[in-house]
């Protein structure tokens, strides 16, 4: 399955074999899955003090959630990573087990005084998932591929679950929002070679057909968002 292309494809780069030498399993069939749209504004407006904010968001595989995050304005960094269990066991082979309370997340550095909390998660409901599977993401199974958000604060959680709440109230899907909201948690930073993966890696087979179309998506369904190169996290020097 795509989970297992995704190993055998990271062990190579680990190795310093590059995509060149990753052996690549045949792609499973795309599951059937909730459209990206432009969602409705958040009702609640979040309110934050001024100066940089950090925000994490769970969405599957961290490639095209980071992607769409780092394509935004007002977006200083995106971190892939993981949320949800502890320091030890934060590596991308263990945390694959599915067993550790991890999930693959996105750290995003942000202006509230140019894209507010409640308005990333708007965009991140809107492009990023399919917030109501449960424990999967597209081809990729299992309790690290949760969707989830990790409120920083009290004021963020208050957002987030009023913005969960107005979806489901508006029945903007055809299921309930399955999204969990998991405050107090610690988030890690991946490995180096997971970072800037879809921009640094447009024609993997994975990137080009899961995580491609979400850039897409933000580019057609919120171009007054959207930034046309991505922040990276691993910036050439200057």
């Amino acid at each position: 399955m795509a989970h297992r292309d995704r190993i055998r494809t990271l062990l190579g780069a680990a190795l310093g074999l590059g995509l060149a030498g990753a052996v690549l399993l045949p792609r499973l069939p795309a599951f059937a899955e909730e459209a990206p749209r432009r969602l409705p504004e958040a009702a609640t407006r979040s309110a934050e003090p001024p100066g940089p904010r950090v925000a994490v968001f769970a969405g599957g595989c961290f490639w095209g959630v980071q992607g769409v995050f780092q394509h935004l304005r007002g977006v200083s960094n995106a971190v892939s990573g993981y949320a949800g269990g502890t320091r030890a066991e934060a590596d991308y082979r263990t945390v694959s087990g599915g067993g550790t309370g991890h999930a693959e997340a996105v750290s995003v550095t942000y202006d509230p005084a140019a894209i507010r909390y409640d308005e990333l998660l708007r965009i991140f409901f809107s492009v990023a998932l399919d917030p109501t599977q449960v424990d999967r993401q597209g081809p990729d199974t299992g309790h690290q591929y949760r969707s989830a958000l990790f409120p920083q604060d009290a004021e963020q959680a208050r957002v987030a679950k009023a913005y969960i709440a107005q979806l489901d109230a508006a029945k903007a899907y055809a299921r309930p929002v399955a999204t969990r909201i998991e405050p107090a948690a610690a988030f890690y930073p991946a490995e180096g070679y997971h970072q800037d993966f879809m921009a640094l890696h447009p024609d993997h087979p994975y990137i080009a057909a899961y995580d491609a179309p979400k850039l897409e998506a933000l580019r057609s369904l919120f171009p007054e968002r959207t930034a046309a190169q991505p922040v990276l996290v691993n910036r050439p020097p200057a």
